[in-house]
């Protein structure tokens, strides 16, 4: 009797057969492993079979292929197939972070090294630009003036201006602003030498000095604060004091409001409301300058000062402390 197309059933020992090639067949599968028979459907749409070991076919061939797994379908033709998406898992997504990590920082470095290879422009120019070493550069009757020549030897310090003088040309431009004066300063080439113009108590002067770059003047500055000797003191409240003109004259003073009482001041003999001219031979225009000319002066050195009391001019020579 010949098995049944499309069914499978027991055999004559009671197991479960393929009825299209007599294999052995689990009772849960609906196609045989052995032909591809399924059941309703026919072997038509399997071409290649995975068999099980050692299962007799209907014509008595062994189908000794051993068994991976469930059978290959063939593909319909007429059927459109979708490759399935392949998912990246948990270490994928780990690796796939630090590479966009590396990537990222180094294209992190290469901006970094192309800003620092940026040419310099009108920006940067403002921070090389020349210094002559006074500070703060305000504008004033007539020009530009500033409160201290500092550092000690910069170029403002050795052509002998002094803080409170009003500069009124630059290198043979008229200034009478501080914008003025920054853009000379912007446009003067660094190590020229230049003609300035200045009044001080009304008259007019001449100087010369030589401009000198930024790295120049933070390297006159650091040897000044960091010089072995350490600074003078004289002993008065700068805060107290204050910048006046002097009665009968033409000219500003600072005066003392507070001498520090055992102070090398008040041991000289400086009192409480003279008004300091001239300290080491430098006239002494703004409170600034009297403190940066204290502080620059070497420990224990004497110094004379002149100084106006009661409409009289008083020279005192002063011993100077160490701050």
């Amino acid at each position: 009797m010949q098995p049944q197309q499309h069914f499978s059933g027991p055999d004559q020992n009671g197991a479960v057969v393929c009825a299209q090639c007599g294999a052995p067949m689990p009772k849960e599968m609906r196609f045989c492993r052995a032909c591809g028979n399924r059941l309703g459907e026919g072997p038509a749409e399997y071409t290649e079979t995975v068999r099980l070991p050692n299962a007799q076919t209907a014509t008595g061939v062994s189908a000794t292929t051993p068994f991976y797994g469930a059978p290959m379908a063939q593909p319909d033709s007429s059927a459109v197939y979708y490759p399935r998406r392949r998912r990246m898992r948990g270490m994928t997504w780990l690796w796939v972070a630090i590479a966009i990590f590396f990537a990222s920082g180094g294209g992190l470095s290469m901006l970094v090294k192309n800003v620092r290879n940026i040419p310099r422009t009108a920006a940067t120019a403002v921070v090389n630009r020349s210094y002559v070493g006074v500070s703060p550069v305000k504008s004033a009757d007539g020009g530009v003036t500033f409160n201290v020549v500092e550092p000690p030897d910069g170029p403002a310090d050795k052509a002998g201006l002094v803080g409170g003088d009003i500069i009124t040309s630059f290198d043979g431009y008229q200034v009478r602003t501080e914008s003025e004066m920054m853009d000379l300063l912007r446009q003067t080439p660094v190590g020229k030498t230049v003609e300035v113009i200045y009044t001080r108590d009304g008259e007019t002067k001449t100087t010369r000095l030589s401009t000198i770059s930024s790295g120049d003047f933070n390297q006159l500055q650091r040897a000044y604060d960091t010089r072995p000797v350490g600074k003078g003191h004289l002993g008065f409240d700068d805060s107290d004091a204050e910048r006046v003109p002097v009665p009968g004259t033409n000219i500003y003073g600072v005066q003392l409001n507070d001498v520090s009482q055992n102070g090398p001041a008040d041991i000289a003999g400086i009192k409480a409301g003279d008004i300091v001219i001239e300290f080491g031979g430098v006239p002494i225009r703004t409170v600034a300058e009297l403190t940066a000319r204290d502080h620059r002066t070497i420990p224990y050195n004497t110094v004379k000062m002149v100084v106006m009391r009661g409409g009289q001019r008083v020279e005192i020579p002063v011993k100077l402390g160490k701050e």
